[in-house]
């Protein structure tokens, strides 16, 4: 038997070399992407200042009826919830959101009630989410209320099977009160939290006034109002900020000098610039002064007495020593003053904008009266439906007794329901209405409580005809509304303005002479 030779197999050479401008590369990969992670991710939009992640997990909050009447629901099960139906990225991004949405040291005005440990100013994290709960807060209600009435448009989830809104309806405008952060791709936000009474007055102010000036808003709109208080030391900047979108803040500690029998003084730092991280804050004035012999030697301890009750930071300065020359120097070159960068970018007409005080402001008014007209013509068209009803049922009541002959005499529901129409000129919902109506509707009683309802419902009618007609009229009824999320929202300023301060220039140099045994007075601070 011969042995069959072998040939070597051919190899086919299937590369496929592309050449390509790099920019073109760039354009076709590069612009979607960055496109992608504005739109959809890292930018709040400009109506309920909320992030696509934000609005999910408050939507799945609502969906699931975790308002804030009802038990706290396990974390896990609210992530899974989110992630399952609205947005596949990963549990820990859904999880950091719904923590920070909790954080009153955060959120000016908190969109999640937490239950269990939802981290602290000093850098602790939250627990895992197997072991916290959560719930809607009563503010998510504001963001939520008239969402079934089509205020919104809505689009199709990840998977196509459910939908859900572009935005939420926002009884308030939450970009300017909570603010916002995030970096996207050649673009970031940086949005200070404000006051809400404040802003409320402010877009009051819009919607009586849609000409008003910088000038006008800001006799409502003071400036940024933290969660952590602070002081604000450079407040003659704010009209230029605002007027632009964009500018620098500096926000220092608030602090007081205590005067103790012994002779030495307590520096008490009692609100933090916000966004610190508290306990590294102190860690590192206390390594700064360790680096300074002239700075630790007017220092015998640094600690932290905050509690339940509230922030309470001391900073122990030796007998003899100006308190209030070395709180000088720590704001200037320790955290205890820090600058926010505002940057007030937002998603508006589909696009990102950074947008001055006017413009966001004036971009929620429009917002809201649409979201006010669709919810009134909601009203109308479920009102006209009602109306429709009701004619037809006080119709078959004053006509009982032809009504149950033609019923009787009639084969099948459907020739009965055609014989109603013809004989008493009604429409097929109004023939089907009376084909189900129960027999206790014949009495006296129920038809005296049929008219009185079609009464009410015309009245209705006539009032959202008139709504609709009057723009006026409209504006009247979103400024009641926003008095009322006022009055719900109702929080004192937190973040004080200073009024003109004269900085002392504090060196080293001033602290390497002979301690003065002079003391300062009682509570002075040069906060």
């Amino acid at each position: 038997m011969s042995r069959q030779s072998k040939t070597p197999k051919e190899t086919v050479d299937n590369t496929v070399i592309l050449e390509r401008n790099m920019e073109d590369v760039m354009h076709a990969s590069m612009m979607p992407y960055s496109e992608h992670v504005i739109l959809e991710r890292a930018v709040p939009r400009v109506e309920d200042g909320l992030k696509p992640v934000q609005r999910r997990v408050l939507f799945a909050m609502n969906e699931a009826g975790l308002t804030p009447d009802k038990p706290f629901r396990k974390s896990a099960n609210i992530v899974g919830e989110t992630m399952a139906k609205y947005h596949p990225h990963g549990d820990s991004s859904i999880y950091d959101t719904m923590v920070r949405l909790a954080q009153d040291f955060n959120m000016r005005v908190p969109l999640v009630e937490g239950n269990g440990n939802f981290g602290s100013m000093d850098g602790d994290t939250a627990a895992a989410f197997r072991y916290t709960e959560a719930r809607m807060a009563p503010a998510a209600l504001l963001m939520m209320r008239d969402l079934a009435k089509e205020t919104v448009p809505s689009s199709l989830n990840f998977d196509d099977t459910r939908r859900e809104p572009d935005v939420l309806p926002a009884l308030f405008p939450n970009l300017l009160i909570n603010g916002s952060a995030g970096i996207a791709v050649g673009l970031a936000t940086n949005i200070p939290p404000h006051n809400p009474d404040e802003v409320i007055d402010g877009v009051i102010a819009a919607v009586k006034n849609p000409k008003i000036t910088l000038d006008g808003l800001m006799k409502h709109i003071k400036g940024p109002d933290f969660p952590t208080g602070g002081i604000i030391v450079n407040p003659q900047d704010l009209p230029a900020i605002y007027a632009t979108g964009e500018g620098k803040l500096y926000v220092r500690a608030k602090a007081e000098i205590e005067k103790l029998p012994d002779g030495k003084s307590n520096i008490v730092v009692t609100e933090f610039p916000f966004q610190s991280n508290k306990a590294e804050l102190l860690a590192k004035v206390l390594e700064h002064a360790q680096g300074k012999r002239e700075i630790i030697q007017q220092i015998s301890d640094v600690r932290d007495e905050s509690d339940r009750t509230g922030i309470r930071a001391v900073i122990e300065v030796k007998r003899g020593y100006d308190a209030a020359k070395l709180l000088t120097y720590l704001y200037r070159y320790t955290d205890l003053q820090k600058t926010f960068a505002v940057n007030m970018n937002a998603i508006a007409e589909g696009r990102p904008m950074q947008l001055p005080l006017v413009a966001a402001v004036n971009y929620y008014v429009a917002f809201r009266r649409k979201i006010e007209r669709r919810r009134i013509n909601y009203d109308l068209r479920v009102a006209r439906d009602r109306e429709e009803i009701l004619g037809g049922l006080t119709i078959a009541a004053l006509n009982i007794d032809r009504v149950i002959a033609v019923i009787r005499g009639s084969k099948t529901p459907a020739a009965a329901k055609e014989q109603l129409c013809a004989e008493f000129n009604l429409t097929d919902r109004q023939a089907e209405a009376i084909l189900e109506m129960k027999l206790r509707r014949l009495t006296g009683l129920e038809i005296e409580t049929l008219e009185n309802e079609l009464a009410k419902v015309r009245e209705n009618i006539a009032n959202y005809e008139r709504l609709l007609a009057d723009p006026l009229e409209m504006d009247r009824e979103i400024i009641a509304s926003l008095k009322d999320v006022k009055r719900a929202l109702h929080s004192e300023r937190r973040t004080e303005l200073a009024g003109e301060i004269e900085e002392e220039t504090v060196r080293l140099d001033d602290f390497r002479r002979t301690p003065s045994r002079i003391s300062t007075r009682p509570g002075t601070s040069t906060a």
